[in-house]
Protein backbone atom coordinates (compact mmCIF):
# COMPACT_ATOMS: atom_id res chain seq x y z
CA UNK A 1 0.00 0.00 0.00
CA UNK A 2 1.43 3.09 -0.67
CA UNK A 3 1.03 7.23 -0.33
CA UNK A 4 1.59 9.37 -3.00
CA UNK A 5 0.09 13.00 -3.23
CA UNK A 6 -3.21 13.16 -2.48
CA UNK A 7 -5.10 13.16 -5.07
CA UNK A 8 -3.71 9.67 -5.81
CA UNK A 9 -3.71 8.30 -1.54
CA UNK A 10 -7.61 9.06 -2.23
CA UNK A 11 -7.96 6.58 -4.40
CA UNK A 12 -5.45 3.72 -3.80
CA UNK A 13 -6.05 3.62 0.01
CA UNK A 14 -10.23 3.20 -1.00
CA UNK A 15 -7.78 0.34 -0.96
CA UNK A 16 4.65 -5.68 -15.94
CA UNK A 17 4.87 -7.27 -19.12
CA UNK A 18 7.66 -5.89 -21.04
CA UNK A 19 7.48 -6.26 -24.97
CA UNK A 20 8.77 -9.58 -25.60
CA UNK A 21 10.49 -12.49 -23.49
CA UNK A 22 13.79 -11.12 -24.78
CA UNK A 23 12.90 -7.44 -23.89
CA UNK A 24 12.00 -9.13 -20.33
CA UNK A 25 15.46 -10.43 -19.87
CA UNK A 26 16.98 -8.02 -20.78
CA UNK A 27 15.34 -5.20 -18.73
CA UNK A 28 13.93 -7.39 -15.74
CA UNK A 29 15.62 -8.06 -12.33
CA UNK A 30 16.33 -11.66 -13.14
CA UNK A 31 18.58 -12.96 -15.97
CA UNK A 32 16.58 -15.74 -17.93
CA UNK A 33 17.58 -19.44 -16.52
CA UNK A 34 14.55 -21.21 -17.10
CA UNK A 35 12.44 -21.04 -14.17
CA UNK A 36 14.80 -21.53 -11.58
CA UNK A 37 16.00 -18.82 -9.10
CA UNK A 38 19.31 -16.77 -9.47
CA UNK A 39 20.54 -13.98 -8.47
CA UNK A 40 18.33 -10.41 -8.86
CA UNK A 41 19.74 -8.01 -11.04
CA UNK A 42 18.85 -5.24 -8.67
CA UNK A 43 19.70 -6.56 -5.57
CA UNK A 44 22.25 -4.30 -5.14
CA UNK A 45 20.27 -1.25 -5.86
CA UNK A 46 18.22 -0.91 -2.64
CA UNK A 47 19.36 -2.17 0.72
CA UNK A 48 15.68 -4.05 1.55
CA UNK A 49 16.56 -6.62 -1.61
CA UNK A 50 19.87 -7.17 -0.89
CA UNK A 51 20.75 -11.18 -1.21
CA UNK A 52 17.16 -11.62 -3.04
CA UNK A 53 16.96 -14.18 -5.79
CA UNK A 54 14.54 -14.00 -8.75
CA UNK A 55 12.48 -16.24 -11.52
CA UNK A 56 10.26 -16.11 -14.06
CA UNK A 57 7.60 -19.17 -14.55
CA UNK A 58 5.69 -19.11 -17.76
CA UNK A 59 1.76 -20.11 -16.79
CA UNK A 60 -1.23 -19.95 -19.61
CA UNK A 61 -2.92 -16.68 -19.76
CA UNK A 62 -6.31 -18.57 -20.07
CA UNK A 63 -6.24 -21.92 -17.99
CA UNK A 64 -9.17 -23.67 -20.71
CA UNK A 65 -6.52 -23.06 -23.34
CA UNK A 66 -3.43 -23.98 -22.00
CA UNK A 67 -1.55 -24.01 -25.48
CA UNK A 68 -2.05 -20.83 -26.65
CA UNK A 69 -0.92 -17.08 -25.17
CA UNK A 70 1.03 -17.47 -22.31
CA UNK A 71 1.81 -15.04 -19.66
CA UNK A 72 5.42 -14.78 -17.44
CA UNK A 73 4.70 -14.79 -13.56
CA UNK A 74 7.17 -13.32 -11.21
CA UNK A 75 8.97 -14.18 -7.77
CA UNK A 76 11.75 -12.60 -5.74
CA UNK A 77 12.77 -14.99 -2.95
CA UNK A 78 14.27 -13.61 0.41
CA UNK A 79 16.41 -16.94 1.84
CA UNK A 80 16.28 -17.06 5.59
CA UNK A 81 19.37 -16.27 7.26
CA UNK A 82 20.87 -19.45 8.28
CA UNK A 83 19.19 -22.63 7.95
CA UNK A 84 15.52 -22.31 6.32
CA UNK A 85 13.13 -24.23 8.08
CA UNK A 86 10.51 -23.67 5.18
CA UNK A 87 8.98 -20.92 3.73
CA UNK A 88 6.00 -18.64 3.48
CA UNK A 89 4.24 -16.88 0.41
CA UNK A 90 3.13 -13.64 0.41
CA UNK A 91 -0.16 -12.62 -1.28
CA UNK A 92 -0.17 -8.59 -1.93
CA UNK A 93 -3.65 -6.60 -1.67
CA UNK A 94 -5.01 -4.70 -4.28
CA UNK A 95 -6.14 -5.94 -6.33
CA UNK A 96 -3.24 -4.12 -8.62
CA UNK A 97 -0.72 -4.16 -5.65
CA UNK A 98 2.52 -5.70 -7.05
CA UNK A 99 4.95 -7.97 -4.28
CA UNK A 100 6.67 -4.62 -3.64
CA UNK A 101 4.07 -3.54 -1.25
CA UNK A 102 6.10 -6.01 1.37
CA UNK A 103 9.88 -5.02 0.42
CA UNK A 104 9.60 -2.59 3.34
CA UNK A 105 8.38 -4.72 5.60
CA UNK A 106 10.51 -7.26 5.50
CA UNK A 107 11.98 -6.36 9.33
CA UNK A 108 8.60 -7.23 10.86
CA UNK A 109 7.94 -10.52 8.54
CA UNK A 110 11.25 -11.98 9.28
CA UNK A 111 10.29 -11.29 13.23
CA UNK A 112 6.62 -12.62 12.40
CA UNK A 113 7.71 -15.63 10.27
CA UNK A 114 11.41 -16.67 11.82
CA UNK A 115 13.58 -18.99 10.07
CA UNK A 116 11.56 -19.26 6.79
CA UNK A 117 12.44 -18.07 3.39
CA UNK A 118 9.79 -15.24 2.06
CA UNK A 119 8.58 -16.03 -1.57
CA UNK A 120 6.79 -13.00 -2.55
CA UNK A 121 5.03 -13.13 -6.37
CA UNK A 122 3.63 -10.67 -8.46
CA UNK A 123 0.31 -11.65 -9.50
CA UNK A 124 -0.77 -11.70 -13.11
CA UNK A 125 -1.05 -7.81 -14.08
CA UNK A 126 1.19 -6.70 -11.39
CA UNK A 127 4.58 -5.56 -10.87
CA UNK A 128 7.16 -7.56 -13.28
CA UNK A 129 4.89 -10.06 -14.00
CA UNK A 130 2.67 -9.86 -17.22
CA UNK A 131 0.68 -6.87 -17.54
CA UNK A 132 -2.95 -5.80 -19.33
CA UNK A 133 -1.51 -3.27 -20.76
CA UNK A 134 2.08 -4.53 -22.47
CA UNK A 135 2.79 -0.70 -24.21
CA UNK A 136 1.53 1.09 -21.94
CA UNK A 137 2.89 -0.34 -18.01
CA UNK A 138 6.27 -1.33 -19.47
CA UNK A 139 9.05 0.04 -17.29
CA UNK A 140 10.21 1.91 -20.65
CA UNK A 141 7.15 3.81 -21.54
CA UNK A 142 6.36 7.35 -20.65
CA UNK A 143 5.36 6.60 -17.09
CA UNK A 144 7.23 3.54 -16.54
CA UNK A 145 4.62 0.80 -14.70
CA UNK A 146 2.04 3.40 -13.97
CA UNK A 147 0.11 4.97 -16.80
CA UNK A 148 0.89 8.49 -17.75
CA UNK A 149 -0.75 11.21 -19.86
CA UNK A 150 -2.04 10.26 -23.50
CA UNK A 151 -1.51 6.21 -22.12
CA UNK A 152 -4.42 6.38 -20.33
CA UNK A 153 -6.67 6.59 -23.41
CA UNK A 154 -4.50 4.18 -25.18
CA UNK A 155 -4.34 1.43 -22.39
CA UNK A 156 -8.26 1.02 -21.94
CA UNK A 157 -9.20 0.98 -25.70
CA UNK A 158 -6.18 -1.29 -26.13
CA UNK A 159 -8.30 -3.53 -22.91
CA UNK A 160 -11.35 -2.60 -25.30
CA UNK A 161 -10.06 -3.88 -28.29
CA UNK A 162 -8.57 -7.39 -26.86
CA UNK A 163 -11.13 -8.15 -24.91
CA UNK A 164 -10.49 -11.90 -24.94
CA UNK A 165 -7.09 -11.50 -23.15
CA UNK A 166 -8.45 -8.44 -20.77
CA UNK A 167 -10.72 -10.84 -19.33
CA UNK A 168 -7.99 -13.74 -18.70
CA UNK A 169 -7.46 -11.67 -15.81
CA UNK A 170 -9.12 -12.98 -13.44
CA UNK A 171 -9.14 -14.09 -9.92
CA UNK A 172 -9.61 -17.48 -10.67
CA UNK A 173 -6.68 -17.98 -13.59
CA UNK A 174 -4.72 -15.33 -10.64
CA UNK A 175 -5.60 -18.47 -8.02
CA UNK A 176 -4.42 -20.90 -10.25
CA UNK A 177 -1.27 -19.21 -11.00
CA UNK A 178 -0.45 -19.13 -7.02
CA UNK A 179 -0.98 -23.14 -7.00
CA UNK A 180 1.21 -23.68 -9.82
CA UNK A 181 4.26 -21.58 -8.40
CA UNK A 182 3.27 -22.90 -4.62
CA UNK A 183 3.60 -26.42 -6.75
CA UNK A 184 7.29 -25.51 -8.59
CA UNK A 185 8.74 -23.56 -5.89
CA UNK A 186 7.76 -25.41 -2.43
CA UNK A 187 9.25 -28.93 -3.41
CA UNK A 188 7.26 -30.46 -0.55
CA UNK A 189 8.98 -28.57 2.23
CA UNK A 190 7.19 -27.02 5.28
CA UNK A 191 5.20 -24.13 3.53
CA UNK A 192 3.07 -21.49 4.72
CA UNK A 193 0.69 -19.03 3.50
CA UNK A 194 0.21 -15.07 4.29
CA UNK A 195 -2.37 -13.07 2.28
CA UNK A 196 -3.51 -9.27 2.69
CA UNK A 197 -6.67 -7.52 1.86
CA UNK A 198 -8.27 -8.39 -1.52
CA UNK A 199 -4.82 -10.90 -1.29
CA UNK A 200 -7.20 -12.86 1.11
CA UNK A 201 -9.69 -13.31 -1.13
CA UNK A 202 -7.25 -14.94 -3.73
CA UNK A 203 -5.85 -17.04 -1.00
CA UNK A 204 -9.62 -18.78 -0.65
CA UNK A 205 -10.08 -19.09 -3.95
CA UNK A 206 -6.93 -20.74 -4.93
CA UNK A 207 -8.22 -23.25 -2.42
CA UNK A 208 -11.15 -23.59 -3.42
CA UNK A 209 -10.01 -24.13 -6.96
CA UNK A 210 -6.49 -25.15 -6.68
CA UNK A 211 -5.22 -26.21 -3.29
CA UNK A 212 -1.42 -26.86 -3.14
CA UNK A 213 -0.19 -30.44 -2.22
CA UNK A 214 0.98 -29.03 1.18
CA UNK A 215 0.03 -26.17 3.70
CA UNK A 216 0.69 -26.54 6.55
CA UNK A 217 -1.09 -22.98 7.94
CA UNK A 218 -2.83 -19.90 6.65
CA UNK A 219 -2.73 -16.21 7.85
CA UNK A 220 -5.34 -13.50 6.62
CA UNK A 221 -4.48 -10.14 7.81
CA UNK A 222 -8.09 -7.82 6.84
CA UNK A 223 -10.02 -10.57 5.24
CA UNK A 224 -12.53 -9.40 2.69
CA UNK A 225 -16.09 -10.02 3.21
CA UNK A 226 -18.11 -12.91 1.43
CA UNK A 227 -18.29 -12.16 -2.09
CA UNK A 228 -22.12 -12.59 -2.02
CA UNK A 229 -23.09 -10.23 0.51
CA UNK A 230 -23.65 -6.92 -1.15
CA UNK A 231 -23.64 -4.99 2.41
CA UNK A 232 -19.64 -4.46 2.06
CA UNK A 233 -19.06 -4.92 -1.90
CA UNK A 234 -16.70 -1.79 -3.11
CA UNK A 235 -20.16 0.16 -4.37
CA UNK A 236 -20.97 0.40 -0.65
CA UNK A 237 -17.30 1.29 0.50
CA UNK A 238 -18.31 4.91 1.51
CA UNK A 239 -20.44 3.56 4.02
CA UNK A 240 -17.90 1.70 5.57
CA UNK A 241 -15.51 4.40 6.25
CA UNK A 242 -18.07 6.81 7.24
CA UNK A 243 -18.52 4.32 9.98
CA UNK A 244 -15.23 3.92 11.53
CA UNK A 245 -14.78 8.04 10.73
CA UNK A 246 -18.13 8.76 13.32
CA UNK A 247 -16.23 6.10 15.71
CA UNK A 248 -13.49 8.41 15.43
CA UNK A 249 -15.50 11.83 16.44
CA UNK A 250 -17.63 9.77 19.27
CA UNK A 251 -14.18 8.48 21.23
CA UNK A 252 -13.18 12.30 20.59
CA UNK A 253 -16.83 13.18 22.41
CA UNK A 254 -16.63 10.55 24.88
CA UNK A 255 -13.34 12.19 26.11
CA UNK A 256 -13.58 15.89 28.23
CA UNK A 257 -10.69 17.32 27.17
CA UNK A 258 -10.73 16.48 23.54
CA UNK A 259 -14.82 17.96 23.36
CA UNK A 260 -13.59 20.55 25.54
CA UNK A 261 -10.52 21.55 22.82
CA UNK A 262 -13.55 21.85 20.41
CA UNK A 263 -15.69 23.18 21.87
CA UNK A 264 -19.05 21.30 20.46
CA UNK A 265 -19.55 17.68 19.63
CA UNK A 266 -16.92 16.65 17.17
CA UNK A 267 -19.85 15.27 14.70
CA UNK A 268 -20.73 19.25 14.88
CA UNK A 269 -16.96 20.07 13.98
CA UNK A 270 -16.96 17.90 10.76
CA UNK A 271 -19.71 18.64 9.67
CA UNK A 272 -19.03 22.49 9.78
CA UNK A 273 -16.03 22.09 8.11
CA UNK A 274 -18.05 20.08 5.42
CA UNK A 275 -20.85 22.41 5.12
CA UNK A 276 -18.10 25.68 4.50
CA UNK A 277 -17.45 25.79 1.10
CA UNK A 278 -15.07 28.18 2.42
CA UNK A 279 -12.78 26.09 4.72
CA UNK A 280 -13.28 23.21 2.80
CA UNK A 281 -11.35 24.70 0.02
CA UNK A 282 -8.21 25.13 2.03
CA UNK A 283 -8.45 21.02 2.59
CA UNK A 284 -6.52 19.14 0.12
CA UNK A 285 -8.55 18.46 -3.00
CA UNK A 286 -11.25 20.56 -1.38
CA UNK A 287 -12.92 17.31 -0.33
CA UNK A 288 -12.82 16.81 3.22
CA UNK A 289 -14.95 13.95 3.13
CA UNK A 290 -12.18 11.99 0.91
CA UNK A 291 -9.72 13.42 3.16
CA UNK A 292 -10.81 12.68 6.18
CA UNK A 293 -11.35 9.38 4.96
CA UNK A 294 -7.96 8.73 3.98
CA UNK A 295 -6.46 9.69 7.55
CA UNK A 296 -8.71 6.52 9.11
CA UNK A 297 -5.97 4.41 7.48
CA UNK A 298 -3.12 5.46 10.13
CA UNK A 299 -3.51 5.69 13.93
CA UNK A 300 -1.83 7.73 14.46
CA UNK A 301 -3.15 9.96 11.57
CA UNK A 302 -7.05 9.63 12.35
CA UNK A 303 -6.10 10.66 16.28
CA UNK A 304 -4.97 13.79 15.30
CA UNK A 305 -8.44 14.20 12.93
CA UNK A 306 -9.93 16.55 16.25
CA UNK A 307 -6.67 18.64 16.52
CA UNK A 308 -6.89 19.45 12.58
CA UNK A 309 -10.93 20.30 12.72
CA UNK A 310 -10.25 22.12 15.74
CA UNK A 311 -7.19 23.99 14.00
CA UNK A 312 -9.45 24.78 10.86
CA UNK A 313 -11.93 26.16 13.33
CA UNK A 314 -10.12 28.39 14.57
CA UNK A 315 -8.29 29.31 11.35
CA UNK A 316 -4.97 27.68 12.14
CA UNK A 317 -3.94 25.37 9.15
CA UNK A 318 -0.80 24.41 10.42
CA UNK A 319 -2.11 21.06 11.77
CA UNK A 320 -3.97 20.23 8.68
CA UNK A 321 -0.44 21.23 6.73
CA UNK A 322 1.62 18.71 8.74
CA UNK A 323 -1.06 15.80 8.70
CA UNK A 324 -0.75 16.22 4.63
CA UNK A 325 2.96 15.61 4.64
CA UNK A 326 2.43 12.90 7.13
CA UNK A 327 0.48 10.94 5.44
CA UNK A 328 2.55 11.78 2.26
CA UNK A 329 5.53 10.62 4.24
CA UNK A 330 3.78 7.41 5.14
CA UNK A 331 4.09 5.63 2.01
CA UNK A 332 7.08 6.68 0.61
CA UNK A 333 9.19 3.99 1.30
CA UNK A 334 7.16 1.83 -1.02
CA UNK A 335 7.27 3.94 -4.08
CA UNK A 336 10.43 3.48 -4.90
CA UNK A 337 10.31 0.56 -6.25
CA UNK A 338 9.88 0.61 -10.14
CA UNK A 339 7.47 -2.04 -10.45
CA UNK A 340 5.36 -0.54 -7.27
CA UNK A 341 2.75 1.35 -8.69
CA UNK A 342 -0.42 0.07 -8.70
CA UNK A 343 -2.08 -1.35 -11.79
CA UNK A 344 -5.28 0.70 -12.32
CA UNK A 345 -6.15 -1.49 -15.51
CA UNK A 346 -6.58 -4.40 -13.34
CA UNK A 347 -8.14 -2.61 -10.44
CA UNK A 348 -10.82 -1.73 -13.09
CA UNK A 349 -11.25 -5.09 -14.45
CA UNK A 350 -11.68 -7.11 -11.56
CA UNK A 351 -13.44 -4.18 -8.94
CA UNK A 352 -15.92 -4.05 -11.58
CA UNK A 353 -16.57 -8.31 -12.82
CA UNK A 354 -16.41 -9.51 -8.87
CA UNK A 355 -16.23 -6.89 -6.40
CA UNK A 356 -19.43 -4.91 -7.35
CA UNK A 357 -22.48 -5.87 -6.18
CA UNK A 358 -24.07 -2.70 -7.98
CA UNK A 359 -22.99 -2.54 -11.92
CA UNK A 360 -25.98 -0.27 -12.30
CA UNK A 361 -24.44 2.27 -9.91
CA UNK A 362 -24.99 6.37 -11.29
CA UNK A 363 -22.56 9.02 -10.36
CA UNK A 364 -26.17 11.05 -9.02
CA UNK A 365 -26.97 7.80 -6.73
CA UNK A 366 -22.57 7.88 -5.44
CA UNK A 367 -22.94 11.34 -4.98
CA UNK A 368 -26.87 11.11 -2.70
CA UNK A 369 -25.18 8.67 -1.01
CA UNK A 370 -22.17 10.35 -0.09
CA UNK A 371 -24.50 13.80 1.06
CA UNK A 372 -25.22 11.99 4.11
CA UNK A 373 -21.70 10.93 4.85
CA UNK A 374 -19.27 13.07 7.21
CA UNK A 375 -16.37 10.80 5.47
CA UNK A 376 -16.40 9.12 1.84
CA UNK A 377 -13.76 6.69 -0.21
CA UNK A 378 -13.54 7.30 -4.08
CA UNK A 379 -13.81 4.23 -4.46
CA UNK A 380 -17.92 3.73 -5.51
CA UNK A 381 -16.99 6.95 -7.79
CA UNK A 382 -14.38 4.73 -10.00
CA UNK A 383 -16.80 2.29 -10.33
CA UNK A 384 -19.24 4.00 -12.20
CA UNK A 385 -19.18 3.21 -15.98
CA UNK A 386 -16.56 0.22 -15.97
CA UNK A 387 -18.88 -2.33 -16.95
CA UNK A 388 -17.62 -2.77 -20.62
CA UNK A 389 -14.62 -3.80 -18.91
CA UNK A 390 -15.71 -6.80 -16.85
CA UNK A 391 -15.66 -10.24 -17.31
CA UNK A 392 -18.56 -12.99 -16.31
CA UNK A 393 -18.12 -14.32 -13.22
CA UNK A 394 -17.30 -18.24 -13.16
CA UNK A 395 -18.47 -21.29 -10.74
CA UNK A 396 -16.14 -20.44 -8.04
CA UNK A 397 -17.27 -17.12 -7.12
CA UNK A 398 -18.90 -16.84 -3.89
CA UNK A 399 -17.92 -20.70 -3.01
CA UNK A 400 -15.70 -21.66 -0.21
CA UNK A 401 -13.18 -24.03 0.13
CA UNK A 402 -14.02 -27.54 1.18
CA UNK A 403 -10.75 -27.66 3.80
CA UNK A 404 -8.69 -25.41 4.81
CA UNK A 405 -5.40 -26.28 7.26
CA UNK A 406 -4.91 -24.39 10.62
CA UNK A 407 -5.64 -20.66 9.72
CA UNK A 408 -5.36 -17.50 11.56
CA UNK A 409 -7.17 -14.57 10.66
CA UNK A 410 -6.03 -11.18 12.18
CA UNK A 411 -8.80 -8.32 11.70
CA UNK A 412 -8.88 -4.57 13.06
CA UNK A 413 -12.19 -3.40 14.71
CA UNK A 414 -11.44 -0.02 12.84
CA UNK A 415 -10.96 -1.11 9.58
CA UNK A 416 -12.58 1.18 7.04
CA UNK A 417 -11.91 -0.87 4.12
CA UNK A 418 -12.47 -4.91 5.33
CA UNK A 419 -14.77 -4.04 8.21
CA UNK A 420 -15.00 -6.68 11.28
CA UNK A 421 -18.39 -7.57 10.81
CA UNK A 422 -17.61 -8.60 7.33
CA UNK A 423 -15.00 -10.67 8.18
CA UNK A 424 -17.14 -12.66 11.19
CA UNK A 425 -19.48 -13.25 8.42
CA UNK A 426 -17.00 -14.74 5.99
CA UNK A 427 -16.08 -16.77 8.60
CA UNK A 428 -19.14 -18.36 9.12
CA UNK A 429 -19.17 -19.61 5.60
CA UNK A 430 -16.12 -21.82 5.72
CA UNK A 431 -15.43 -25.11 6.61
CA UNK A 432 -16.83 -26.12 10.34
CA UNK A 433 -13.96 -28.67 10.51
CA UNK A 434 -10.77 -26.20 9.96
CA UNK A 435 -9.14 -24.74 12.42
CA UNK A 436 -9.85 -20.92 12.43
CA UNK A 437 -8.74 -18.28 14.39
CA UNK A 438 -9.75 -14.57 15.23
CA UNK A 439 -7.80 -12.36 16.49
CA UNK A 440 -9.05 -9.21 16.94
CA UNK A 441 -6.72 -6.01 17.10
CA UNK A 442 -8.66 -3.36 19.00
CA UNK A 443 -8.62 -0.05 16.89
CA UNK A 444 -6.24 -1.99 14.39
CA UNK A 445 -7.55 -0.31 10.87
CA UNK A 446 -6.27 -2.05 7.59
CA UNK A 447 -3.48 -3.99 6.92
CA UNK A 448 -1.95 -5.15 10.21
CA UNK A 449 1.49 -5.99 9.09
CA UNK A 450 1.97 -2.56 8.56
CA UNK A 451 -0.17 -0.57 10.93
CA UNK A 452 0.11 -2.94 13.74
CA UNK A 453 3.48 -4.77 13.85
CA UNK A 454 3.40 -5.51 17.31
CA UNK A 455 0.32 -7.29 17.15
CA UNK A 456 1.37 -8.67 13.86
CA UNK A 457 4.28 -10.22 14.95
CA UNK A 458 3.10 -11.42 18.80
CA UNK A 459 0.35 -13.26 16.95
CA UNK A 460 1.76 -14.84 13.88
CA UNK A 461 5.13 -16.02 15.74
CA UNK A 462 3.03 -17.95 18.17
CA UNK A 463 0.52 -19.25 15.50
CA UNK A 464 3.68 -20.87 13.25
CA UNK A 465 5.86 -21.32 15.93
CA UNK A 466 4.67 -23.15 18.59
CA UNK A 467 1.21 -24.56 16.35
CA UNK A 468 -1.29 -23.09 18.43
CA UNK A 469 -3.72 -19.72 18.56
CA UNK A 470 -2.64 -16.87 20.19
CA UNK A 471 -4.76 -14.77 22.77
CA UNK A 472 -7.53 -13.72 20.85
CA UNK A 473 -7.09 -9.73 20.80
CA UNK A 474 -4.41 -7.22 21.45
CA UNK A 475 -4.79 -3.38 21.35
CA UNK A 476 -3.24 -0.63 20.27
Amino acid sequence: MRSPPFAAVAALWGALVLGSLAHASEQGPAPRAADGFVGCQDAKVDPALAGSLCARFSAPLDYAAPDRERIELFVRKFPAPGKSAGQVWLVAGGPGESGASFYPLLKTLRAAFPGLDLLVPDHRGTGFSSRLCQKEESAGSEGGAALQGAEWATCFEALESDSQRTRAFTITHSARDLSALMERYSAGRKTWLYGVSYGTQLVLRMMTVAPPKRLDGIVLDSLVPPETTEQWDLSHRSAVVDEVGRAVLAQCDADPGCHARLGDSAVAAMQGLVDDPKVSAAVPGGRPKLFFGALLDSPALRARIPLVLAGLKGGDLEPLRKVEQDLEALGAPFERFPQASLSIPLVAVISASENNARPGLTQAQVEAEAAGFLFVSSLPGQLVGRTSLAYPRDEWFGRSPAALPPMLVLQGDMDPKTPLAGAQAHLRLLPEAAGVTLFTVKGGPHFLLFTAPECFKTAVSTFVQKRRAPRAACSL
